[in-house]
């Protein structure tokens, strides 16, 4: 696979970022300008799925391309199902609906010689099965059997809520197209085909959030994803805008100039709804941005340190090496290159710092260990393949044989489509988001604290002592955002409601978790959003806005937050504004990335 090209930026700031931590994922930009290939056996990465689903910040996504023996592999698995089909069909077509087990078990030796125990050869769940509580109930007939894969995406059609982002809705194509290549699903290659031209002519089917409980995989999600590949369900074509309503599902095909599918074939609609799509889509944009939050929460905890002329002893690498922990290391050494030019620690008459200081390594550290864990495992699943059955055609082993251990018509009816993976993943990130919002906000709240701050006026107001607020009620933001935060970070996947009559009695709540990891991971960057507005507040009172003793990454993100209007605060005035603007600077990287690109070489 062709790694997507970077920009000239993205080159400095992985040079950068080098300089940091030697972690090159920190901090970067998105580069769209090559194709992602998708190819068997070559991962994608999540950079990979972020540039195809997200794009860089002009708007424009990366194309998809297929390569290698992709529909080969397609056509023999799919061949493979529909030959278990006609085999089911012809073994029973001469025998009455009622028949007998006794002489359909007759009927199977006699077409295959071998003997067989039961009537269960003939038994492929969703090929020649119903599905769920229907698992017992034999269809074979190609009518049937194509008005099954149909009905599965119109019925399990039944979500609720919000439409998911286009970014998920996108990371949701492209991995259900990625485990299709594999050639283990019997899908047809023109349905891997319209998968990719969606993305690449972007038309985005309507998903609604909610309805997913994580096994078997996101069923409805991908129901009504499934819906728009056979003209039904709803899209839009580009990204929406405010109030605009979305298509009826073969128009928006028609007007990108791509055609439905005008039938599905045996196990086609289970191959589209069953997988971890939705969780997992999800769950790549929570940790990559929970990785850009940690970023720009050592930046805020360095500008932080200088507002209160912090001590970098507690940063001196022979402490964290004491304690043999490789990211707490990583932690102090970010930080104290984001000091680098700094004349203001080291500068109070003090023994030691307050907690959120002196201990930002030890928690950011933490963090930082939590989020390459997510990585690791969402590098995984964004390849994995999660439908059921599954389909090893190109092993060698009979359709009927004699072993009864062996799979017969090599279907592997399992449990791909359970999310655990992905539920305890971001149940582990929520717990990091929640604990960098939570230092983050003590951290502004020390600054604004006059019993606390060494020095600085109360609620860092610069305005007549009493008739002027100041900063005081952007603390009381942090803290309902982080309060609230509390409540999400309860595990998601310690719960489970049995579903489909009992059949799927534990299931891992994976889209709950990854979607509250993505609705903290929001409120975490308006919370850092108000340190740092507290943090510039704060050395501008120290020196009388005089940047020449910041730092050079404190320096260039001052420049950087003032030139985007951002003012320095004379009197009190409305802050919800300059707060939703710092947020827009650390949410899209801005502030992060112009720090990292200030730091000396």
């Amino acid at each position: 696979m062709k790694p997507h090209a970077s920009s000239a930026d993205d080159a400095s700031g992985h040079a950068c970022r080098s300089m940091i931590a030697n972690r090159p994922r920190h901090g970067s930009a998105v580069g769209v300008s090559a194709p992602i290939e998708l190819c068997p056996g070559q991962p994608l990465t999540i950079h990979d799925v972020v540039a195809v689903a997200r794009g860089n910040a002009q708007g424009n996504y990366a194309e998809v391309s297929l390569c290698g023996d992709w529909a080969d592999r397609c056509r023999a698995s799919h061949a493979h199902i529909a030959a278990a089909v006609r085999e089911a069909r012809d073994t029973l077509s001469s025998l009455p609906k009622d028949a007998s087990e006794e002489a359909i078990v007759a009927a199977i030796k006699e077409r295959t010689g071998v003997d067989v125990a039961s009537k269960l050869p003939l038994f492929i769940y969703g090929v020649t099965t119903g599905f769920g509580a229907n698992r017992d109930r034999l269809l074979f007939d190609p009518d049937s059997v194509s008005r099954m894969q149909v009905n599965i995406l119109r019925s399990h059609a039944a979500g609720a809520g919000n439409p998911a982002p286009i970014e998920v809705v996108r990371a949701m194509l492209l991995l259900r197209a990625r485990a299709f290549v594999e050639g283990y699903s019997g899908v047809r290659p023109e349905i891997v085909r319209l998968l990719v031209d969606m993305l690449n002519r972007q038309v985005h089917p309507v998903v609604p959030e909610q309805g997913s409980v994580g096994a078997s995989g996101d069923l409805c999600p991908l129901a009504h994803l499934g819906l728009v590949l056979i003209g039904e369900g709803e899209a839009w074509i580009g990204t929406p805008s405010p109030g605009q309503c979305p298509a009826d599902g073969g128009q928006a095909l028609t007007a990108a100039g791509l055609a439905p599918l005008d039938h599905l074939e045996a196990k086609e609609g289970l191959a589209l709804t069953n997988g971890t799509n939705l969780s997992t889509a999800f769950a790549v944009f929570a940790a990559y941005d929970a990785d850009m939050l940690l970023g720009t929460a050592n930046l805020s905890g360095a500008m932080s340190l200088q507002a209160m002329r912090g001590f970098t002893r507690a940063l001196d690498p022979r402490v964290h090496q004491a304690r043999s922990n490789k990211p707490q290391m990583d932690a102090a050494a970010q930080v104290t290159s984001l000091l680098q030019g700094s004349s203001l620690v080291n500068t109070a008459h003090d023994v030691q710092d307050s907690y959120s200081l002196r201990c930002i390594p030890q928690v950011h550290g933490a963090a930082l260990r939590a989020i390459d864990h997510v990585w690791e495992i969402l590098s995984d699943e964004i390849n994995a393949v999660t439908d059921n059955p599954l389909f090893f055609v190109d092993d060698g082993t009979p359709a009927f044989p004699e072993d009864p251990t062996v799979c017969l018509w090599n279907a592997y009816a399992a449990g791909n489509f359970h999310a655990e993976p992905v539920a305890l993943a971001c149940d582990y990130l929520k717990l990091a988001v929640a604990e960098l919002g939570s230092i983050s906000e003590r951290r502004s709240q020390l600054l604004l604290d006059p019993h606390h701050n060494r020095g600085l006026r109360a609620h860092l107001s610069a305005g007549e002592p009493g008739l002027h607020s100041g900063l005081m009620l952007a603390q009381y933001t942090a803290a309902a955002l982080v309060s609230e935060n509390k409540v999400l970070a309860h595990p998601a996947c310690v719960d489970s409601i049995p579903t489909s009559s009992n059949s799927e009695d534990h299931v891992s709540m994976a889209p709950i978790a990854a979607r509250h990891a993505r609705q903290m991971i929001g409120n975490v960057q308006t919370v850092i959003a108000i340190e740092l507005l507290c943090a510039l507040q704060a050395l501008d009172l120290r020196t009388n806005r005089d940047t020449s003793a910041l730092s050079a990454s404190a320096a260039a993100v001052h420049a950087l937050v003032r030139d985007a209007g951002i003012p320095f605060i004379a009197e009190d005035r409305t802050l919800s504004d300059l707060i939703g603007a710092m947020r827009r600077l650390v949410s899209d990287g801005s502030v992060l990335r112009k720090a990292i690109r200030a730091l000396p070489e």
